[in-house]
């Protein structure tokens, strides 16, 4: 009885409206550069449910890595172009914009010292750490995108693992003026245990700033659907902390 009263999942009998956020500012929706959606007609086909979902705005986030993805402003915004006409054409009620998804790698203070780098929003960036191991430079790195006047996001802070039992190091991003973003998949376990539930305690203690889809396919569209009925969704939605709108 304990441990359902802990661990029990009641689901929501409506679904959470995702109106209120008004932009998503994670995705992968611009075809065959990372590891997001592979063809046009999969990205318009997911950019009008999202539509339906209730966004009115989408800023998509290719992955910049040094090792896999080597996507360059250059590339995205060539392919925003592509996908805006087809919104465009399909008269889908959505503004759509292009940042990028930087990892922490041994790249990226490279990237940073060029100066090109895509945001949004009031110069926003959005980053991500490895999921093995965070890089040794991290808070010098983060510094150095503060001091160039950078506001920096911290991508699904619920995935990195390795902190899940050193929980001052996510207090420490905090207390550096580090926004948190969660993936609303995670809500709906997604991924595996205790990635939730990690998810959920960055929201009991009010450390996340914005929700993102982390779209990549129809796959996590489902999941997002799910996460519609998540208690803790609502919770977050509702909790007055939230940032996409003013996106």
């Amino acid at each position: 009885m304990v441990f359902k009263k802990l661990f029990g999942k009641k689901k929501l009998s409506q679904p959470v409206s995702l109106s209120p956020l008004v932009a998503d500012m994670h995705s992968h929706l611009i075809p065959g550069i990372d590891d997001g959606v592979g063809t046009l007609e999969d990205s318009i086909d997911l950019i009008r449910k999202l539509n339906g979902l209730g966004y009115s705005k989408l800023v998509t986030t290719p992955h910049i890595q040094q090792e896999f993805f080597r996507n360059t402003p250059t590339v995205i915004k060539a392919g925003l172009q592509d996908v805006r006409k087809a919104i465009q054409d399909e008269n889908i009620p959505v503004s759509l914009e292009a940042a990028a998804e930087y990892l922490v790698d041994d790249g990226f203070q490279e990237k940073i010292d060029e100066g090109d780098l895509l945001t949004f929003g009031d110069k926003y960036i959005l980053i991500e750490l490895s999921y093995f191991n965070p890089h040794p430079n991290i808070k010098g790195i983060i510094f150095n995108l503060q001091v160039d006047g950078y506001k920096v996001i911290l991508a699904h802070p619920e995935r990195y693992s390795y902190w899940f039992n050193d929980w001052k190091k996510f207090e420490e991003l905090k207390d550096r003026g580090v926004f948190f973003q969660v993936n609303a998949i995670s809500l709906a376990g997604y991924y595996p245990d205790p990635v939730n539930k990690i998810a959920a305690k960055f929201i009991d203690e009010g450390m996340i700033e914005f929700i993102g889809t982390d779209l990549h396919n129809m796959r996590y569209f489902e999941a997002m659907e799910r996460a519609r009925f998540e208690p803790s969704l609502d919770r977050l939605i509702n909790s007055g902390k939230i940032l996409n709108d003013t996106l």
